[in-house]
């Protein structure tokens, strides 16, 4: 399996942070922001890895990554994203990178406590189709809800008033080649965007989604609020521990 993390966007909530450098190069305690996620991945010894960015700030993950020695990497992909489109967009030039196989996605803000290790064996035991991973949140309206039947994820509603469950859709997804098939059908959302929700509900219409409950405390780092509580956090406990 191979992995992509999304680290592109303009970052307008954290201006003017973000009026000098990307988002994901902000620092989180001791690390920039794009160390967490590209650890997450090694863990579960994922190791081909496209990194998907954009801006004027694209050269310097590359003074700052290389090819990813620091991570025991031999080699880290990149491509540029022009403008933005949201998430399911950037995905989108992934698809040459996945030829075919099934991809690890990581939202480039997500930071975890523990590791993804038993999900991703879970979902290779699977017979293709996606995987979602889950965190209870005080605050789901943030986010992409699952409404649930039973047990069953009937449908993923974004960043709903009124949440049907207090769980969150991580930036963490498992995916098989159909989904650059299901991004070329999407038409922008209200925001003008290509929105991953719809990729994960044309999964669910077709039966062909699983969820599981990510272990140990998760959080974004999109706004001011959740990057210092990602600090915090991480100053706490550590985070990526196996």
């Amino acid at each position: 399996m191979k992995g992509v993390i999304l680290a592109g966007g303009l970052g307008t909530r954290l201006y003017p942070l973000t009026k000098v450098t990307n988002k994901h190069l902000l620092p989180v305690y001791d690390k920039p922001m794009i160390y967490y996620p590209i650890q997450a991945l090694v863990n579960a010894d994922i190791r081909d890895i496209l990194l998907v960015t954009g801006g004027n700030s694209a050269g310097d993950f590359l003074r700052l990554l290389g090819n990813g020695k620091e991570f025991g990497l031999q080699h880290l992909n990149y491509t540029y994203q022009e403008g933005e489109g949201g998430i399911a967009a950037a995905l989108s030039l992934a698809e040459y990178f996945a030829d075919g196989g099934p991809i690890c996605v990581v939202l480039g803000d997500n930071i975890i406590e523990k590791n993804i290790i038993a999900a991703a064996r879970a979902y290779e035991k699977q017979s293709g189709g996606a995987k979602i991973l889950l965190k209870e949140v005080k605050d789901p309206q943030r986010f992409g809800v699952p409404v649930f039947e039973r047990d069953r994820i009937v449908r993923v509603e974004e960043k709903p008033k009124d949440p049907k469950s207090p769980f969150a859709v991580t930036g963490i997804y498992f995916y098989d080649h159909q989904v650059f098939d299901f991004i070329h059908t999407l038409k922008p959302s209200a925001r003008g965007e290509l929105e991953i929700t719809d990729v994960n509900n044309a999964y669910i219409e077709r039966g062909r989604m699983t969820w599981d409950i990510l272990d140990g405390w998760w959080t974004d780092a999109g706004t001011f609020e959740s990057l210092m509580n990602a600090a915090n956090l991480v100053t706490q406990t550590g985070a990526n521990k196996l």
